[in-house]
């Protein structure tokens, strides 16, 4: 993988061209033998082309590069892109109006020069944190391709796409993990801004509440500079922070229960690592998670969001939907106003009850899920074991959707072993500083 700084650095030398990288991600994803064909569900071959001529013509007369300038990028199949159907990973919306313009982090990502490559592929309506899709196929991560593992969702496209070199970044979006989590099973990094900072316009919404839109790159800095353009903010360099006296909180429950072994000795040596560097880990229970599934025992916070968002679709369309996702959502169904709203007092106070606890910290870290990537074929044909396997992925990074936080997912596995990632947790709308801290454990952790 090449990082969007050492592309531009390239680009800046004349080493490269725009046309070049683009040609290399699209052969990438059209090559017959690789995850293309799973990973994107559409390819903008000839409008990519003529962006990167378009950025290539720029450079040569002596323009200003835009931060993005000439870099491929993919995005989720959930942005709408002016004159074609948002899709949003399912067949039920063929028939729905075209987008009359391009969703507000489109707009912003072709306004910094971005080369949009192609939509990516993710499970229906980005319901689960598995990365199956019925309809389009299932891209595989990288690790084990041979037994073919799952990708993580919602965002599959996304991570393969990184991880395969087919885009220098995508654009996916976390409602519970659905950054962070194809993120972590296919070894790149992943960043989940707190849910207020990039705006949603023109994204097909899961939870109007917890939707968030965030980047998967090579690195913290890739990106903090996509998130920085999708924020409508100016890119600039991350605050440099020594690891040495940094404070890390590490929870003793609940977000370390039921480790496989696999996951347990990345995270064990990851820690032993910061330590060593001059990290300060200091070990608090955080016994407050355990009140997550409580509250929302009448009813997720998504799952009603969800189903407010789909009824009229699922009552015209619904046996063109994933079965596995329909049913999801209408465990929302029968939710009563007065549970929502007591849902949504009580994840105020756990907010404020938990940043008391982490707020003297620099950062929070546990691993970013608690299993390493299991094999596509047996959740295609087990819908037990499809569950309880959703559920596993998805509980570590739902925890801190509910807690209106920021957080990034960094690759800590050793070479060739199954991916597993470190999540680093910060406070909400603390996203740079958050990224600061991610930055100087990614330089120790990859040393």
């Amino acid at each position: 993988m090449q990082t969007i700084g050492a592309a531009r650095r390239a680009l800046a030398e004349g080493k490269t061209s725009s046309r070049a990288l683009v040609e290399a991600a699209l052969a990438r994803a059209q090559d017959k033998a690789g995850e293309g064909a799973r990973a994107f569900t559409r390819l903008y071959a000839r409008s990519a082309a003529a962006a990167a001529e378009a950025a290539d013509g720029l450079a040569k007369a002596g323009g200003t590069p835009a931060p993005l300038a000439g870099i491929p990028i993919s995005i989720k199949d959930l942005f709408d892109v002016a004159g074609e159907t948002t899709l949003a990973g399912s067949v039920a919306l063929k028939s729905a109006p075209a987008a009359a313009q391009d969703a507000a982090i489109v707009r912003r990502l072709r306004a910094a020069g971005a080369v949009i490559v192609g939509k990516t592929n993710m499970t229906e309506f980005a319901f689960s944190g598995l990365g199956l899709n019925p309809h389009y196929g299932t891209p595989a991560s990288p690790w084990d391709r041979k037994t073919r593992r799952i990708p993580g969702g919602s965002s599959a496209g996304a991570g393969v796409s990184v991880a395969d070199g087919m885009a220098l970044a995508g654009i996916g979006t976390d409602t519970g993990g659905s950054v962070r989590i194809p993120a972590a099973f296919n070894g790149v990094v992943g960043f989940k801004p707190t849910a207020r900072r990039v705006p949603t316009a023109g994204c097909f919404p899961l939870s109007t509440t917890l939707d968030s839109i965030g980047p998967l790159a090579p690195s913290v800095a890739c990106c903090a500079v996509v998130d920085a353009v999708m924020a409508g903010e100016e890119p600039r360099p991350l605050p440099e922070r020594p690891v040495a006296g940094l404070r890390l909180a590490v929870p003793q429950r609940y977000v370390v229960d039921g480790l496989d072994d696999t996951v347990a000795a990345a995270y064990t040596l990851a820690l032993s690592r910061l330590a060593k560097a001059g990290a300060r880990l200091v070990e608090i229970p955080l016994a407050e998670l355990e009140d997550i599934p409580r509250i929302m025992q009448k009813g997720a916070l998504v799952t009603v969001e969800a189903f407010a968002v789909h009824r009229e679709l699922l009552a015209a369309e619904g046996a063109k939907y994933d079965p596995r996702v329909a049913s999801r959502i209408r465990l929302g169904a029968n939710a009563a106003a007065a549970d929502y709203y007591d849902m949504l007092r009580q994840r105020a106070s756990l907010i404020e009850r938990v940043s008391r606890v982490t707020s003297d910290c620099d950062a929070l870290l546990c691993p970013t899920i608690a299993i390493a990537a299991p094999a596509i074929a047996p959740l295609e044909r087990d819908d037990d074991l499809y569950v309880k396997t959703n559920l596993a992925v998805l509980r570590n990074t739902t925890a801190f959707n509910f807690l209106d936080r920021c957080a990034v997912s960094l690759p800590i596995h050793e070479p060739g072993n199954a991916a597993v990632g470190l999540m680093v947790v910060g406070e909400p709308m603390a996203d740079r500083a958050l990224l600061g801290v991610a930055a100087a454990l990614e330089r120790t952790l990859q040393r």
